[in-house]
C-alpha cells in the first residue's frame, strides 16, 4: 500500500509481502502499477546521458485512466533476464535496457538473480503517450518491491529516471516537478499538488499509433545541435515559474500560454536539430489550429504535444465533453483518449497475476475511449 503524508512523502511499502531480505536462491514477485504523465514544461535534452539528468527541469501532470502494469520475478533459475510486452517477446534492445535498471536493483539489493518481467499498457507503445515513462516508473518499483528494497518515494524516481528520464515524474502523485540538479541524487521529482487540486482533463487526439521512427533517447542527445537549444534552456526558468505559480492558483489562462509557448519551443528545437526531427503530421497541425480557435471562443483549452503525433488537448473539466465531440470531428483523428489526473505509483496486490506468467498479457484490451 502506499501512502503519501506529504507532497514530498515517502511511499510506504515495507508491510508488502516482497519487503523481505532476498538471497540469489530466493524467487520473488511484485507487481507495480503506473500512469504515464504529459509535461506541461517539458523535458527535451541531457546534462547527462547516462543518468538520464535532464538540462532543464519540467512539470507534468499524471494521467489517471492510461495505466501501466509490470511483473517482476526474481528466480535463480533463470539464466538470463527476459521481458514480455502487451503479450508478445519484447525486442533485444527493449529488453537490454529493462536489464541495465535491474542491474541497478541487483546491486543495490546485492543479488545476482535475474529477472523475468512481465509489462502491459492500455494506451498506444511509442507514440508520443508517455509510455516508457509509465513503464520505468512500474518497473523501478515492482523491480525494487521483489528485491526486498525499501525505497523511498524520491529514491524510486531517481531509479525510475536511469530507465526512462520522463519515469521519474510518474512516481509521485498528481502534479508534478521535476528538478534538474547536477547530479544522481538531487535530479528527482516530486508533487507540488495532489491529483484532486485542480479538475482538468487531458484530452489525447490520437492521429497515429504507429511506432516512432525516432525514439526520445536518440533525440535528447540530438537537442544540443538546434542553434535554437540554448535560448530554450535559458528562459527554462522563467516558464516553470509560471507554470507552477498557474498550477497552484488554477489561473487556466496563464497556464495554457505558457504550455502552448513550451510545446512549440521544444517542437522547434527538434525541427532545427541535425538530423531534424518532424513528428507531426497533418492532422497534428489540424488539432492545434483547432484547439487555439476553440479558446478564442471561450473554450478553456489547450494543446501540448510531446515526441510524436498525438496532441494532448489540456482543457477544465466542465468543457471537456464539447472538446472531446469537436475533437472527433477533425479528419484524421483516429480516437479521443481522455485522463483525469492521476495518483502515485503503487504495488498490487495479486496473487493471480503473481503466479500466473501470462495473465498480463489481456490488460490492453480497449482503449479507454470517450
Amino acid at each position: 500500500m502506499i501512502e503519501l503524508p506529504d507532497v514530498r512523502g515517502k511511499i510506504s511499502i515495507e508491510n508488502h509481502p516482497s519487503m523481505l531480505p532476498m538471497s540469489d536462491t530466493t524467487e520473488r514477485t511484485a507487481t507495480a502499477f503506473a500512469n504515464p504523465n504529459i509535461a506541461f514544461i517539458k523535458y527535451w535534452g541531457n546534462r547527462d546521458h547516462e543518468l538520464r539528468i535532464p538540462a532543464s527541469g519540467s512539470i507534468s501532470m499524471n494521467l489517471a485512466g492510461l495505466e501501466t502494469r509490470t511483473r517482476v520475478r526474481f528466480d535463480s533459475n533463470l539464466s538470463a533476464d527476459t521481458l514480455t510486452l502487451n503479450g508478445q517477446p519484447a525486442a533485444e534492445a527493449a529488453r537490454a535496457r529493462v536489464a541495465r535498471l535491474l542491474d541497478r536493483v541487483r546491486e543495490m539489493a546485492g543479488t545476482r538473480a535475474r529477472a523475468e518481467v512481465v509489462s502491459a499498457n492500455n494506451f498506444p507503445t511509442a507514440a508520443g503517450i508517455a509510455s516508457s515513462a509509465s513503464a520505468y516508473a512500474a518497473l523501478a518499483l515492482a523491480a525494487s518491491a521483489a528485491a526486498g528494497l525499501a525505497l523511498d518515494e524520491p529514491a524510486l524516481s531517481r531509479l525510475a529516471r536511469t530507465g526512462s528520464g520522463s519515469a521519474c515524474r510518474s512516481v509521485p502523485g498528481g502534479f508534478v516537478e521535476w528538478q534538474a540538479g547536477t547530479t544522481h541524487e538531487d535530479s528527482y521529482a516530486f508533487s507540488i499538488a495532489p491529483p484532486d487540486h485542480w479538475h482538468l482533463v487531458d484530452c489525447v487526439a490520437v492521429v497515429s499509433t504507429r511506432h516512432k521512427t525516432t525514439g526520445s533517447t536518440h533525440g535528447h542527445a540530438l537537442a544540443p545541435t538546434s542553434p535554437l537549444q540554448a535560448a530554450r534552456l535559458e528562459d527554462a526558468p522563467r516558464r516553470l515559474d509560471i507554470c507552477r505559480q498557474a498550477i497552484l492558483e488554477r489561473d487556466f489562462e496563464a497556464f495554457a500560454e505558457v504550455v502552448e509557448l513550451d510545446s512549440n519551443l521544444m517542437h522547434a528545437v527538434m525541427m532545427t536539430s541535425s538530423p531534424r526531427l518532424l513528428y507531426w503530421l497533418p492532422a497534428t497541425l489540424a488539432v492545434m489550429r483547432a484547439v487555439e480557435r476553440w479558446r478564442a471562443e471561450g473554450l478553456s483549452a489547450c494543446y501540448t504535444i510531446d515526441a510524436g503525433p498525438n496532441v494532448h488537448v489540456i482543457c477544465l473539466h466542465e468543457h471537456h465533453p464539447e472538446i472531446v465531440h469537436r475533437l472527433k470531428a477533425i479528419p484524421g483523428v483516429e480516437q479521443v483518449l481522455t485522463a483525469t489526473p492521476g495518483g502515485a505509483a503503487r504495488l498490487l496486490d495479486e496473487p493471480a497475476a503473481s503466479n500466473n506468467p501470462r495473465s498480463l498479457q489481456n490488460l490492453p484490451g480497449q482503449y479507454l475511449r470517450s
